[in-house]
């Protein structure tokens, strides 16, 4: 499908909608819980829609197609664990979602490659997507591990909050191989916690290390740029001595000597 710029969105909306009727009339979805995953379908799909247009895409594309499917799917999983807040929602039905939209992550990109369509757009969707699927998950961890398990999902979105007031965050990170290693690691602890696939004594240490791991590897990444920010300053500050002009020493205008009488 490679939909118009606004259908391709409402599509999205329209197929989580379905997707969370069959939720609740299988598994059951709270009011709070239909609350919630409408909510983020509609400002998924606003978001998306002032993407597109900004990028100047007409179409979405098929590899952009791949993310909606599994956006709808994190808004599916977003409702079930906001439901998971009043009554208990079946963990083989959340874990299948999880499962599906983490397999759905190794496609849109080999989809890009393939047909020659990737774009900032595409990647930046992709990596939103992967960034909300692990907050929630998170969310649902903390309500056995303690709330503050929210960190695994939080870290990026505090990391972003904090650019607004240090705006030298914001600044582009060169490749990490161990970002990659912490992220990977990360999902793969926050699903096996999800499907309670060890002991919970075995699955808080893993929780806690993982959070350790991040503390690491945002500790590096803000170390790098803050290292970067000094040496723009200190190129700003050279460019502007340099630009400067040197003031001229002033002029002694000689007096004629006055006649004797």
């Amino acid at each position: 499908m490679t939909a118009r710029s606004g259908r391709g969105p409402l599509v999205g909306v329209a197929v989580q909608l379905v997707l969370m009727a069959v939720l609740a009339a299988t598994s059951g979805l709270s009011l709070a819980g239909w609350l919630a995953g409408t909510a983020y379908a509609v400002v998924l799909c606003m978001l998306l829609r002032t993407g597109l247009r900004r990028a100047g895409m007409d179409a979405l594309g098929p590899a952009n197609t791949v993310t909606l499917g599994r956006a709808t799917l994190v808004g599916a999983v977003t409702a079930l664990v906001v439901t998971s807040f009043d009554a208990p929602v079946s963990l083989p039905v959340l874990v299948t979602l999880v499962a599906v939209a983490l397999a759905l992550d190794a496609v849109d990109g080999q989809v890009a490659r393939r047909t020659n369509s990737t774009t900032a757009l595409g990647a930046r969707f992709d990596m939103e997507v992967d960034s909300i699927l692990a907050l929630v998950l998170s969310v649902f961890v903390a309500e056995t591990f303690g709330w503050w398990a929210v960190a695994l999902g939080g870290f990026r979105y505090a990391f972003v909050v904090a650019s607004w007031a240090a705006p030298w965050l914001d600044a582009a990170l060169p490749p990490r191989f161990s970002r990659k290693v912490v992220a990977a690691v990360q999902g793969v602890v926050l699903v096996v916690a999800t499907a309670r696939l060890l002991p919970d004594a075995v699955l808080l240490v893993a929780v806690a290390a993982v959070a350790v791991s991040l503390v690491w590897s945002f500790g590096l990444d803000i170390a790098w740029l803050w290292r970067a920010e000094r040496a723009r300053r200190a190129a700003v500050a050279t460019v502007a001595a340099v630009a400067r002009p040197v003031p001229r020493p002033a002029r002694r205008i000689r007096r004629p000597a006055s006649a004797s009488a």
